[in-house]
């Protein structure tokens, strides 16, 4: 399960940065502190350097107290560095930061989907480190956020998208076929053609990725 899910986030979180990027504009001079502040973030972390962008994020976090993005992005870069990290010292530090930084985010913002899924995804993350200790555990807990965010946001791509390759991940563990999901990934590549984040910064991007999931998952006719 663990090369499964490493793969899924590892070509995720490109779409994600790549997607911030293009939607930020260039002109330095209209930019308050916090756009230059997160636009640089998004920069670093674009070019591989997470942890500077991680320190911006958290910086950026302290500035805006009230502001739930900062620390949503602090989280997902920890959990997002875990499913790579073979030290599992390194391991814990990064998820309890995330967790860290999650709990706060969910406490400036109720019922958010976004950070629902992200919820998911650090559950996950200790899936993928062991399997056997925390499947069971937490994988209820996964199923439940999706289900929920599906409720709250049912037509945002990533919500629909995470829920869908959470349920194929585990079909491919116990050797199943996946070509039953192949609808609603269709649909999720769909739903990013109408997707409009809800402000500057929020999550967006991820339809490439999503379409490449289908190519690779599903027959074309």
């Amino acid at each position: 399960m663990k090369n499964v899910f490493i793969y899924i986030i590892i070509a995720f979180v490109g779409s994600i940065v790549n997607a911030q990027e293009t939607n930020i504009s260039e002109d330095k001079a209209e930019l308050s502190k916090y756009q230059q502040g997160m636009k640089k973030a998004f920069s670093l972390w674009e070019e591989g350097k997470s942890n500077e962008a991680a320190n911006i994020f958290e910086r950026i976090s302290a500035a805006e107290p009230e502001n739930w993005l900062p620390p949503f992005y602090v989280s997902q870069i920890n959990i997002f560095a875990s499913f790579s990290e073979k030290d599992q010292t390194q391991v814990k530090l990064q998820l309890d930061k995330a967790l860290q930084f999650l709990n706060e985010a969910k406490t400036r913002s109720k019922e958010n989907a976004e950070i629902l899924v992200l919820e998911a995804q650090y559950y996950t993350a200790w899936i993928v480190q062991d399997g056997m200790q925390y499947g069971m555990k937490y994988s209820p807990k996964v199923v439940a956020l999706y289900q929920k965010a599906s409720i709250i946001a049912s037509d945002n791509p990533h919500v629909l998208l995470g829920k869908i390759e959470w349920e194929m991940g585990s079909a491919k563990y116990f050797g199943k076929p996946t070509d039953v999901y192949c609808s609603e990934l269709k649909r999720a590549v769909a739903l990013f053609d109408t997707f409009k984040p809800e402000g500057e910064f929020y999550p967006t991007g991820g339809k490439e990725y999503a379409e490449k999931v289908v190519f690779e998952n599903c027959k074309t006719e």
